[in-house]
This record gives C-alpha cells, sequence and structure tokens, in this order.
C-alpha cells in the first residue's frame, strides 16, 4: 500500500433485488455494509425492468449510512458493480428516459431473429467472444426506437446500470469494459463492432467511451456530496461486471483458479490466459491483467431452491437439509430448466422435471433431488469449458447457497473435487471496494487486496457418492436429451 493511512473504500452492488454497499478499510477488511431492497418490474410478459429513480434513492440513502459508520475516517475511492448487459436511454444531462432494461428481458426476440439473420453468428462470436442473444443490446435497441421513438429520439447514450451510477456520483459516462463486450457491441479489444451497430440506425452515436476497472472516471459532485455527506472530490472508480468482481474478490487470481457461485442464478467462472469464445458460454476480462473468465451462467440455482420450498410449504431449509441427509442420493432426478435453460444449452423453452418418483417419495426427496439437479447443471457446464481447454483445478464455492453444507457436500461429490470456501464474502460489492482502492491509488496492484480475502474450510467429495453421481449424471443427461423436444411443446402451447 502506498500511504501510511489509507482512507477507506466504498463498494456499491446495484442488484435485481437490492442494492449492497460496504465500507473496507484497505488492511482490515469490511467494517460496515447496508442493504436496500430493489422492485424488479414486469409490465408484460417477458419484460424485465427496473427503475433508476429507486436505485438513485438507495444509493444515496446507503452512502449517508456508511459515512456515518466511516466517522472521521476519509473515504479514498468509490466504485459500483452490477448486472450485466443492463441498459438505460439518458438524455445528454444524463437522466433516464424511461425504466432500466435489464439482461433478462426478453421483448426484443423478433428483434433478435431479424438481426441474427443478417449477421455471421461465427464471425460475431470470434470478434467479441458471444452470439447475438436476447441478452445483447443491439436488438433492445432496435425494439426502442420502433415501439419507444420519442424515447429514442431524445437519447443521447446508452448507459449500463453501475455506469449510470457513477454518473448520477458525478462521473463522465463512461461503460465499463465488460458491459461492453457482454453488450454485443464492442470487440473483445473494447472497439465498437460496426457490423452490429450499423443495423440500428442511430446506435452508434450512442456509444459512449469504454472504460476498464479501476480507472478513475470523475469525483463526487457538490450535490452527491450534499446528499450523501461524502466530500467533494471523493474519487469515482469506474468498477465491474457483478459476476466477475464477484469471483475477483473470492480469490480467483491464477490460472486453474474456479468459481462455484450459489446464487439465485448459477454461475461459473474459470480464469484463462486466453479469451476463450464459443457459442455455449459467455466471455469476459479479469481485472488481473493478462487474464480471462470465461464463464457459464445456469437460469436456476437458489431461485429453484426458493420455489420448492414456498411450493412445498417448507418452513425450515436448515431442518430440511438435515433431513435431506439422510435420504439416498439421486433417487429422484431433477431437470433444473424451470426458468429455461441459459448455458451451456442456451434454449429458453426447456422446461423442469421431477423424474422417477413413487409413492413413497416425499418434499425430503424433492428438495435433495433439486439441489444435485443444479450440480448436474454445474458439472455440465464444467464440462463444456473443460471441452475447449480452459484448466479446472482449484475450485472455490461462494453465495447463499453455499451456507448449506448439504449443497456443497453435493457439488464436491457431483463435481468430483474438493470445494474451497470464503468466510463471510459480501460478493461483488467488495470487488468493487477493491476496484476503488486500486484506483484512487491504496492498492499497489490488483492482486495486493486478494490478501484480504479469508479462506474457509475445504468440502471434500464423498468417495462413498462420487461413482453413485457418475452414474446419475449420465442418466440426467440421457433424461434432458429425450424429453427435450416434449418440453418444447409444452412451452409453445
Amino acid at each position: 500500500m502506498r500511504a501510511e493511512t489509507p482512507g477507506l473504500l466504498i463498494g456499491i452492488d446495484i442488484g435485481t433485488t437490492g442494492v449492497k454497499t460496504i465500507l473496507v478499510d484497505p488492511e482490515r477488511g469490511m467494517i460496515a455494509q447496508t442493504n436496500r431492497s430493489n422492485r424488479l418490474m414486469s409490465p408484460q410478459p417477458g419484460w424485465a425492468e427496473a427503475d433508476p429513480r429507486q436505485w438513485a434513492e438507495n444509493v444515496d440513502s446507503a452512502l449517508s449510512e456508511l459515512a456515518g459508520a466511516a466517522g472521521s475516517r476519509s473515504i479514498a475511492g468509490i466504485a459500483t458493480t452490477g448486472m450485466v448487459p443492463a441498459a438505460l436511454l439518458v438524455d445528454a444531462e444524463g437522466s433516464p428516459l424511461r425504466p432500466a432494461i435489464l439482461q433478462n428481458d426478453a421483448r426484443a426476440h423478433a428483434e433478435v431473429r431479424e438481426l441474427a439473420a443478417g449477421i455471421d453468428q461465427e464471425a460475431l462470436l470470434a470478434a467479441t467472444g458471444s452470439v447475438l442473444s436476447q441478452q445483447s443490446v443491439a436488438p433492445k435497441a432496435l425494439w426502442l426506437s420502433r415501439h419507444e421513438p420519442e424515447a429514442w429520439r431524445r437519447s443521447a447514450a446508452i448507459l449500463g446500470s453501475y455506469d449510470w451510477l457513477l454518473t448520477h456520483l458525478g462521473a463522465a459516462v463512461h461503460v465499463e469494459g465488460n458491459w461492453a463486450l457482454e453488450s454485443g457491441l464492442f470487440t473483445v479489444r473494447g472497439e465498437e463492432h460496426a457490423t452490429v451497430t450499423e443495423t440500428v440506425p442511430g446506435l452508434s452515436e450512442r456509444l459512449v467511451p469504454v472504460r476498464s476497472s479501476g480507472t478513475i472516471v470523475g469525483e463526487l459532485d457538490a450535490a452527491a456530496a450534499g446528499r450523501t455527506g461524502i466530500a467533494v472530490g471523493t474519487p469515482l472508480v469506474v468498477g465491474g461486471a457483478d459476476h466477475v468482481l464477484s469471483a475477483y474478490s473470492a480469490g480467483l487470481g491464477d490460472l486453474g483458479d474456479w468459481l462455484v457461485k450459489l446464487g439465485g442464478a448459477g454461475d461459473i467462472l474459470a480464469v484463462s490466459q486466453e479469451p476463450v469464445a464459443d457459442a455455449r458460454f459467455f466471455l469476459d476480462e479479469h481485472p488481473l491483467p493478462g487474464l480471462w473468465l470465461p464463464n457459464g451462467c445456469m437460469a436456476t440455482s437458489g431461485s429453484l431452491v426458493r420455489w420448492v420450498q414456498s411450493t412445498l410449504r417448507i418452513e425450515g431449509l436448515a431442518q430440511m437439509d438435515e433431513e435431506a441427509s439422510r435420504r439416498t442420493a439421486a433417487e429422484v432426478l431433477c431437470l433444473p430448466y424451470f426458468l429455461g435453460e441459459k448455458t451451456p444449452i442456451n434454449d429458453p423453452d426447456l422446461r423442469g422435471i421431477f423424474a422417477g418418483m413413487h409413492l413413497g417419495h416425499d418434499a425430503v426427496d424433492l428438495y435433495r433431488a433439486a439441489l444435485e439437479g443444479i450440480a448436474f447443471g454445474f458439472r455440465h457446464n464444467a464440462e463444456v469449458l473443460r471441452e475447449r481447454g480452459v484448466r479446472l483445478e482449484h475450485a472455490t464455492v461462494t453465495n447463499g447457497g453455499a451456507t448449506s453444507l448439504l449443497w456443497k457436500q453435493i457439488h464436491a461429490s457431483v463435481l468430483g473435487t474438493p470445494l474451497d470456501t470464503v468466510v463471510d464474502h459480501p460478493g461483488a460489492s467488495l470487488g468493487a471496494a477493491f476496484a476503488a482502492g486500486q484506483g484512487a491509488g491504496v492498492f499497489e496492484d490488483w492482486s495486493e487486496p486478494l490478501a484480504l480475502v479469508r479462506r474457509g474450510d475445504t468440502i471434500d467429495p464423498d468417495p462413498d457418492l462420487v461413482p453413485r453421481y457418475d452414474e446419475a449424471y449420465g442418466l440426467w443427461r440421457e433424461l434432458a436429451e429425450v424429453s427435450g423436444a416434449t418440453m418444447r411443446a409444452l412451452a409453445r402451447r
């Protein structure tokens, strides 16, 4: 560290259902955190929107709380993180013209087909690391230009969620590098991909500069200082995509490191020295120079567990874990495609299945099957990454699902590898705080703050369960193959 008594750091995470902020002492780790709720809006089927004004109010309130927790200590820097690639249409003053369109919004399905028909998908994949999909920003921009022409006419820029939050605090307009990459509008080198942007009239002129994580893009202005109690001039630093910063702040810094992230969705990320592109998964740049993070995202993980809990009226998951741990492994198979599936299948028309039940099975068996089905999904993603030569050697498990010892044990046995844990890992907000420290000069380099990551216990595979899960995984893959056509037909109905 460059300063003898460094200032504190703030990381802000703009999530689908909440805003999390943390206050970090660069020498001791996290010292305070806040949580505020966001409202997810779906005014029409397939739409997923959020109100940026609510984000702003939550951030201002949370920063005011953290300013109180900081006391007399100064704030050295603030950085943001969030979902990618959410899209905000803003005017010349940076004010949102409509609600933010989130990354899982599916309104532009016709535009996806239209644009994909005129673009070489293999060339697009090689250039940008992804193919055109409902996550891409260009189809959403085309939809806006057609269905909300007045908002499109008045707009000056398209920004990501966490980048817009920095402009709300005083930063210059920009988008972070991994938002740019996952938007499909830019190449892996951060350059505009004209083949895509020229398909939507006016899109190119609404693009803003791409900035890397850890770059200072402004200072807290007087208005934001008045709302939050944090000093005018506090550096505002580019953060990054939530899954990337969550993986980084869990200690993934070496080739072969990989992460099982048990959030509402299921993320798997691996450290690579090459920008490995494949239509079956996504690609992001690691904050550590020269490294990349090829990654997958399953549509359900913790969200399926919550659905099972609600549907079966399970009151306590801890008690259910205890009961499920005594049941026979993989007696019931679960295909966890209750929201369709993202990677590695990328098929929104798939549906969930519980298979192999008889009248002796009960809620406990279904609960265990759901935990196992999600673990099988992670194994499927891991196999695809390995097929492309990505090294998966040292695994870590994080996020809400990692509080369940049973679920961690199931994943270790299904994946056939020990799983390291992280103590009190707050997720992407910690990675954002580390990015703030990088930009403010508190840390010498990106590897330095990883010393603050506290390692927990290692969960080893159960040698008795590994062969049973190997066999069950084969049956699980077979079930997915033979049921796919039926599930798609049901979805079309």
